[in-house]
């Protein structure tokens, strides 16, 4: 039990703060070379091949996208149990647990590639591909589905480590495959003279090298994480998928985003929009990820604290990680407004057009960062606690219900303000309405007392 004499004394006795920040940053960190995966693809590909490559990859994006969210929907419900079999300090059971989600892991994310690379070409088309940007994407989509497993298998994969008291190894995996992934991709575009294909193929071996990092894991004699004899239960895959659902939703909504944000740009913008929207779009996945961290670095936490039924610094540490994603929030807000215009530099030479269109939708959409954190926080906890609903609610409404309203409304009475706008709305009132949810279990607890 050398697991119970590292990991749980540090979890429950140290001070809340101080837990909080040793999982956030690793946790912010990883995400932020994640997202560095894809947003390396969009900057040698806009240098190296132009906006119509870009747009290409762009369109083919929720490919990636899909995959991530599969490792998330069963990484994350797998890793809630986990952790909360340990903090429960039942860990044959969370071994057990470890086990059952990288099995169920891989089985529906073969399925699920399978599927999608029989029907490439029309998935491409649907994706908002025309016939400019259609060899790009099906190029770069091909890749995807052919290795898109290995991507799943990293990211689940350093979920249960860094639920098991291990966030900065989970980190340097992804430090590593960021790096790599930049020396690959200007190796295959630049010295090798590669097309898309070669940016997609970057990322994949990028990926294979973070994954055969994580593995380091398994020398620490304190560690909880082991295989256990492989084996399926109904009941475990039913509950796994039951929680991890709102990250699946949440990675869904972020492919809905792509795809409803390319199709209201076409219409109202040509082209051009959807040139701009690609630029924004890299923008935002790094932005997204930086938020998408707070919340995961509360999700091993949480669980932890439910397993141990430790009610206090459960409550706790939710209110360190709302203010810290509002603070970051605003801080992101005013990054977007002082540099925009760098922000589109990054990414190429742009037609003047183009620049003019993306650089306002930086400073428009960026005030949805002001509410984006908070959401993912709060969308977390609920998760972690099992109060599914909630967080299914937060998911869908803040990036298909609402979002998919305000574009198919704002546009007519602003233009493409309106579309740049429909996400910084949608934010709001998903934040406004989980305040308000929040204030009426507090009085319903009040009442009941």
């Amino acid at each position: 039990m050398s697991q119970e004499k590292n990991l749980l004394p540090a979890l429950e006795t140290d001070p809340v703060g101080k837990v909080f920040v040793r999982y956030l940053i690793p946790s912010l960190v990883g995400m932020l070379m994640m997202s560095i995966n894809v947003v390396a693809d969009g900057i040698f590909v806009g240098h190296r091949l132009g906006a119509l490559a870009l747009a290409g990859i762009n369109i083919a994006s929720p490919v990636f996208s899909v995959f991530f969210a599969m490792s998330l929907w069963l990484g994350i419900g797998g890793a809630t149990l986990f952790s909360q079999a340990n903090g429960a300090k039942n860990i044959k059971q969370a071994q057990r647990i470890f086990t059952h989600s990288l099995i169920l892991i891989f089985v529906l994310t073969m399925l699920v590639a399978v599927t999608a690379y029989l029907l490439r070409v029309p998935l491409a088309y649907a994706l908002g591909a025309n016939g400019d940007t259609l060899p790009h994407a099906v190029e770069y989509m091909t890749v995807l589905l052919t290795y898109g497993f290995i991507i799943t298998i990293q990211n689940a994969f350093s979920l249960f480590v860094r639920n098991d008291g291990n966030p900065n190894l989970s980190m340097i995996s992804m430090v590593v495959s960021a790096v790599l992934n930049i020396i690959l991709n200007y190796i295959f575009l630049y010295m090798l003279d590669m097309s898309v294909k070669g940016s997609a193929l970057a990322t994949v071996l990028a990926t294979l090298v973070g994954a055969l990092v994580l593995f380091v894991h398994f020398l620490r004699k304190d560690r909880t994480l082991s295989f256990a004899k492989p084996f399926f239960s109904l009941k475990l895959a039913v509950r796994t998928l039951t929680i991890g659902f709102p990250s699946f939703i949440s990675e869904v909504g972020l492919s809905v985003f792509t795809i409803g944000y390319n199709v209201a740009m076409v219409r109202w913008a040509g082209t051009a929009g959807v040139a701009a929207f690609s630029v924004l779009n890299y923008a935002h996945s790094v932005m997204l990820m930086l938020f998408l961290g707070m919340g995961s670095a509360i999700q091993p936490l949480i669980s932890y604290y439910r397993g141990a039924k430790l009610r206090q610094r459960e409550v706790q540490t939710v209110r360190i990680a709302v203010a810290t994603a509002f603070v970051s929030g605003i801080a992101v807000f005013l990054l977007g407004l002082a540099s925009a215009g760098g922000i589109v530099s990054l990414f190429g030479d742009f037609s003047e057009e183009v620049r003019s269109l993306a650089i306002n939708g930086i400073r428009l959409f960026f005030i949805g960062y002001m509410f984006m954190g908070v959401n993912f926080v709060m969308m977390t906890f609920f998760q972690a606690s099992e109060q599914v609903k909630a967080a299914v609610w937060i998911t869908l409404s803040r990036e298909i219900i609402l979002m998919v309203i305000f574009l198919l409304v704002l546009p007519h009475l602003l233009g493409t303000n309106g579309v740049w706008l429909s996400i910084p709305l949608s934010e709001c009132v998903v934040a406004v309405s989980i305040f308000i949810y929040v204030q009426y279990l507090q009085r319903s607890k009040q009442t009941a007392v």
